[in-house]
């Protein structure tokens, strides 16, 4: 983990400095990677290749930890790759259990990543040992991107919201103590791209809280319909792409075409951004 300060204020400060919010993830996948390339090589290929337009990496961990032993010495050179690239490093592992357990993972998450994802069913102390880890950013599920989120997510509480916007007033709670400099926490929700009228309503619920949003790409979200969480400042949304990015090209120039897709999206961000 970083010992360079608060999260939200280094985000902030990377926003500012490259003009995008672009997070890239990195979801290694074998049927889809280039043939012959290995997971750290592949992936270290992506770092380099968007490293000059990004702000952030996603590596989610189900990849690494899908290849054992390897997979995890993997993830941990992948990260410090890109650090040394001068990218913050999201591990999207999304765990939460009972606190014992989840010290165990904060333990084992926290030194590589600048940001952690994670899941609040648990409640408020399964979650403690990571807001505890001094300078990790933390983002909690709230709204996700998959069509089956309404499952749970949007079912109706007594007072006639959806869950989701109960578990985003917890997020906001949870994070008015850890407010930096930016204005902004560093704990933060992950709002679902997909569903661009959520995002709206998510930023008038979470004002001081970044969120991160997955989807745009291959799962169909448009920047363009992003602006209103950009209400708050460039750094108040982190918008994450994957597959569009790592797979744009799955042949010899596959470097040069992340690059590119990167570098597209970099430039439909940092309308929408000021446009927010």
């Amino acid at each position: 983990m970083s010992d360079a300060g608060h999260f939200a204020d280094r985000l902030a400060a990377a926003v500012e400095r490259k003009g995008a919010p672009l997070c890239v993830g990195l979801d290694p996948d074998h049927a889809l990677m280039p043939e012959r390339l290995g997971v750290a090589e592949f992936c270290r290929g992506i770092v380099d290749a968007v490293a000059d337009v990004a702000v952030a990496v996603k590596p989610q961990s189900a990849f690494f930890e899908a290849q054992g032993a390897e997979g995890w010495a993997a993830l941990a050179e992948v990260c410090d790759h890109a650090r040394t690239a001068g990218l913050l490093v999201l591990v999207d592992a999304k765990r939460g259990d009972v606190p014992s357990t989840a010290r165990a993972y904060a333990a084992a998450l926290a030194p590589l990543a600048d940001a952690v994802t994670v899941n609040p069913y648990l409640g408020h102390d399964s979650l403690e040992p990571f807001f505890a880890c001094d300078g990790l950013g933390v983002f909690v599920v709230v709204k996700t991107s998959n069509p089956s989120s309404v499952d749970v997510q949007d079912v109706q509480l007594a007072d006639g919201r959806p869950l989701w916007q109960h578990v985003a007033d917890l997020v906001d709670r949870w994070g008015a103590d850890d407010v930096g400099a930016s204005g902004l926490s560093s704990v933060g929700a992950v709002v679902g791209a997909t569903f661009p009228q959520e995002v709206a309503e998510a930023r008038q619920l979470l004002p001081r809280s970044v969120l991160l949003l997955p989807g745009v790409g291959a799962q169909g979200a448009r920047a363009e319909d992003l602006a209103e969480a950009f209400s708050v400042g460039p750094a108040g949304a982190l918008v994450s792409a994957s597959r569009s990015v790592l797979y744009a090209d799955r042949g010899a120039g596959w470097q040069e075409a992340a690059a590119a897709a990167a570098r597209r999206l970099a430039d439909e961000l940092r309308s929408v951004a000021v446009a927010g």
